[in-house]
């Protein structure tokens, strides 16, 4: 045990502090059931949705999509790449991509995220000191967070079914622990004037020990105000999420801006109620450049003890 402790150490306190973020005021029994069982499942799996305070069951159209809804990826015209990189908290970092083909009234998807904790030295205990204090071995190790998803939707008329399959991998040193999991989704897409999802996250999603893969239902609704194919931008979203052991939380997101000729720009706004007691800033901003079917994003948030985090990415629909 011991050994373990200061073996691991300095990737202890780096994910302490970054768990901190997430940490509610429960049982520590529940926590680590509940909530410990991964970070990468809390994060927002595209630029566009941390912009706007993590909603995403009813941004449809990305390939990104998948990652909170799998029916979201329905209404993409044909192929949709998507990929981001945020450096994180305490020197980690986190990316992410994902793909969508549409064939018919089929779309597959595919996508990945990694959070790097980054490279730890590893230190054992110093015999001559009779165990107290710790030395380096020269040796490092690389500890890690992946979690891959395929996602395969029908879609007739206005309405779409997707389901998703989903693997979990940590490792740290020698040690590792995984889960198999799935989501299940729909969307209803009226033209380009409203979306409709609703979607259930991590079914399953065992990591052992206690650990699970963070149940979570979520339902959104995202109005567009003006032609998104015109010149003027005006979108909003609002989303429910329930999480098992957790309180409620409402997200309310914004976008809007001005594109010409298929370039132009777009500014985003986020504001997500908090049940947890976090380090998080509950708003979120950020915007994005548009070169007709390419767009270049970009998301904000503040943390009040640890700075803030910026996260870019790029999204293509040729």
């Amino acid at each position: 045990m011991t050994t373990a402790v200061r073996r691991f150490s300095g990737w202890a306190v780096r994910t302490a502090a970054v768990s901190a973020v997430f940490l509610t005021a429960q049982s520590p029994n529940r926590l680590t059931a509940q909530s410990e069982g991964s970070i990468l499942t809390a994060l927002p799996g595209s630029t566009r949705a941390a912009a706007m305070g993590g909603a995403g069951a009813a941004l449809v159209g990305d390939a990104g999509a998948l990652f909170a809804n799998p029916a979201g990826i329905a209404t993409i015209r044909h192929l949709g790449l998507e990929g981001s990189y945020e450096p994180y908290l305490q020197g980690t970092a986190i990316s992410t991509a994902a793909m969508a083909l549409r064939v018919s009234r089929f779309t597959w998807g595919v996508g990945a995220q990694a959070f790097d904790y980054g490279t730890e030295a590893e230190i054992v205990p110093d015999p001559s000191t009779g165990g107290r204090r710790g030395m380096p071995t020269g040796a490092s190790f690389h500890p890690y967070e992946a979690l891959a998803v395929t996602s395969l939707v029908y879609r007739r008329g206005f309405a779409a079914l997707g389901v998703s399959g989903k693997y979990n991998r940590q490792q740290v040193g020698a040690e590792t622990s995984d889960a198999w999991a799935g989501d299940i989704g729909i969307a209803l897409a009226v033209f380009d004037i409203m979306a409709f999802g609703v979607s259930v996250q991590n079914l399953g999603g065992d990591m052992g020990n206690g650990a699970l893969l963070p149940r979570r239902t979520r339902v959104g609704l995202t109005l567009n105000y003006t032609d998104p194919q015109g010149t003027y931008r005006l979108l909003t979203t609002l989303e429910g999420q329930w999480t098992t052991g957790h309180s409620a939380v409402l997200i309310q997101g914004l976008e809007a801006g001005i594109v010409t000729n298929g370039v132009g720009l777009v500014g985003r706004l986020g504001y997500a109620t908090r049940p947890t007691i976090t380090d998080a800033s509950p708003w979120t901003f950020g915007g994005g450049v548009v070169l007709g079917r390419l767009a270049m994003d970009y998301a904000y948030r503040s943390y009040d003890m640890m700075g803030g985090t910026h996260r870019v990415g790029l999204r293509w629909t040729p």
